[in-house]
């Protein structure tokens, strides 16, 4: 999870930036300036997300993790997602999690979850991978999981773009069978869209044969976190 403190370190920045240059915050609460600074951090990371996700960073997936709650309840919410975030790497060491804001990126990459082109069907191997999945979901029942599908370059976009569809919903539908609420899901498909690798080669179009989760936080985490901040 090398990543993770890249995107962690751009927000204690633009937290540092604000104490030091806004003389007004000496002589507010925790909780004030907790909220000041989360309002403005969220919208800085909301802002650059779309374009700087690592590798196949895409606009999409910047909209879902940049919005923030912000404020100590947002502190709360991200602790949360830490141990999750640290639970998904240890269980699929195969995979790429990044911590972003309040979220979690998780990349399903031909190392976890791989797809034969011009396929949408799960290789028993997915399928063990994403039976890892289940427990850390289990356990952490009040998130959000928008699932995006990806293909290679190969053929026509159109086709693949509903094939980058039917790739999300696969993971979806087999999560859900293995008892994940079908609530906590959206798919959305992106075809060719965000390559991590060349679709020059072999290696790489099987790279780009992916799918990636963005993890947030339901209304019902956003409100247990606000209660326990009032409390």
């Amino acid at each position: 999870m090398k990543k993770i403190s890249i995107v962690a370190m751009a927000t204690i920045m633009i937290m540092g930036s604000l104490f030091t240059s806004c003389e007004s915050l000496k002589n507010t609460n925790k909780t004030q300036r907790g909220a000041g600074i989360g309002a403005v951090a969220g919208a800085v990371l909301g802002g650059v997300l779309g374009n700087n996700l690592g590798k196949g960073g895409n606009g999409a997936m910047g909209a879902v993790l940049g919005g923030v709650v912000g404020g100590v309840a947002g502190g709360v919410i991200g602790n949360k997602m830490d141990k999750q975030a640290r639970e998904i790497d240890a269980v699929l060491p195969g995979a790429e999690v990044v911590r972003v804001g309040e979220g979690i990126k998780l990349v399903l990459n031909e190392n976890a979850v791989r797809f034969d082109t011009n396929k949408s069907s799960l290789t028993a191997s997915a399928k063990a991978n994403l039976d890892k999945l289940v427990p850390v979901f289990a356990e952490y029942p009040d998130t959000d999981i928008t699932i995006y599908g990806y293909t290679d370059s190969t053929g026509p976009a159109d086709y693949n773009l509903k094939l980058s569809g039917e790739r999300a919903a696969a993971v979806r539908n087999y999560l859900n069978s293995k008892g994940v609420s079908s609530s906590r899901f959206q798919v959305t498909g992106l075809g060719i869209a965000d390559p991590i690798a060349s679709n020059q080669t072999v290696e790489g179009r099987s790279q780009n044969r992916r799918v990636e989760f963005a993890i947030t936080a339901n209304a019902k985490m956003v409100k247990d976190a606000e209660a326990e901040v009032k409390n």
